[in-house]
């Protein structure tokens, strides 16, 4: 009996044991299946709040696009004291906030210029960009780099080029482009060229269409003075520059021609205008916790067409 009464207790034991774990292993699946459940929720509301926030993006666009029709309508030059150049504040929209802004890509040093249109270095535009480098405390060697990376040969630029017999040695490894840059963050490609060097250039330069001239209206100072040798007339004062742009084109062809020379503004004057042809616009929109960024480069024709040539999404 007593043997029997053992085994009949070990039975329920064995009986519970089992019990625990199946009701165990039930919340293990009923938790897992809830959690998952969850995710998918929270998948489907950001991808249709990333979806939301492009149309809306694309809207803001279309917007930017009208104000820039306008603008060629009603003005004969372009600079940063006029409407396109204001910023949109944050405006509310459902479940969130829109905020953009439009900034003149033909105001910055284009590095495609580095090339003439025979595909040869362009000695101008070189020297120029040396002269902003070394005003950004930045490596003159980047520019014979830069030619190389977008020009179609395989020849190194002397003495600081670097062609794929450079880049092949990467790891990974990787060629030169061999063709006109897209986008300014190529130059994070460029072997050892870095993030720091990367952000303190990327004001200043844009990447369009090789022959593109330099919009003298809205250029930073340092840029403008870069065009000649030893000229420091626009990047002493940037308050001065910023206050003088508020209602006017400046400096205009004249003002240049005055601070360096009839000479020296004959060599250049090809290369410079009053007016811009691309535009970047960038849009934020925030919807509950996602954000989407949208990045525009705008062309706008003789006629005052507006289109998007180029667009990208979370990094320009």
């Amino acid at each position: 009996m007593i043997a029997r009464g053992s085994f009949r207790r070990r039975e329920r034991g064995v009986a519970l044991i089992t019990a625990v774990l199946m009701v165990a292993l039930a919340t293990i699946l009923a938790v897992n299946v809830g959690f998952r459940g969850y995710l998918e929720q929270r998948r489907s509301m950001t991808l249709f709040a990333l979806d939301q926030g492009y149309e809306v993006a694309l809207g803001a666009e279309a917007w930017a696009a009208d104000i820039l029709r306008n603008d060629k309508r009603d003005s004969k030059t372009d600079y940063t004291g006029e409407i396109w150049a204001t910023p949109i504040p944050p405006l509310p929209i459902d479940g969130g906030e829109l905020e953009g802004r439009l900034e003149d890509q033909q105001g910055r040093f284009n590095l495609n210029n580095l090339l003439r249109e025979d595909g040869k270095a362009n000695p101008p535009a070189l020297a120029q960009f040396e002269r902003i480098l070394t005003a950004l405390n930045l490596e003159t060697r980047w520019a014979g780099i830069i030619v190389d990376w977008i020009d179609a040969d395989a020849n190194p630029t002397f003495p600081d080029g670097a062609e794929d017999s450079v880049y092949l040695g990467e790891s990974p490894p990787y060629r030169t482009a061999n063709m006109p840059i897209t986008r300014v963050s190529e130059l994070l490609s460029l072997p050892d060229f870095g993030l720091e060097r990367y952000q303190t250039l990327r004001p200043y330069v844009t990447a369009l269409p090789s022959g593109t001239p330099l919009n003298l209206c809205t250029a930073p100072g340092i840029v403008i003075d870069a065009l000649s040798e030893g000229v420091q007339s626009f990047s002493t004062d940037l308050k001065h520059l910023a206050d003088m742009r508020a209602d006017k084109c400046f400096p205009n062809l004249n003002d240049l021609r005055a601070a360096v020379g009839q000479a020296a503004f004959d060599g250049m004057k090809d290369r410079l205008s009053e007016q811009s042809s691309y535009f970047g616009a960038t849009v934020w929109v925030t919807i509950g916790t996602t954000q989407f960024t949208l990045y525009s480069l705008l062309h706008r024709t003789d006629a005052g067409l507006v289109r998007p040539i180029l667009r990208s999404f979370g990094t320009d």
